[in-house]
């Protein structure tokens, strides 16, 4: 069996991407608004558009998928 199959985005999959980030890295305004919290999770485009900004991985796959996204890990 030798059949080529291209693994990229297909069967209209809208691919988003979740990482983590450490909140010292982000912006002042926004670290305010971290009440505490270390580290939360970006849900991103391909492209790296910051779609959505949560507090744990779950909700962000969560989110992803109630909106029609596919959500995989960056590690």
């Amino acid at each position: 069996m030798d059949t080529k199959f291209n693994f990229g985005p297909h069967l209209g999959e809208r691919l988003v991407y979740v990482r983590s980030v450490d909140v010292a890295d982000l912006p002042e305004d926004i670290r305010a608004e971290a009440q505490g919290a270390e580290e939360l999770y970006a849900v991103c485009t391909e492209d790296g558009e910051q779609l959505a900004l949560v507090s744990s991985r779950n909700l962000a796959f969560i989110l992803a998928r109630q909106n029609d996204f596919a959500p995989v890990s960056v590690h």
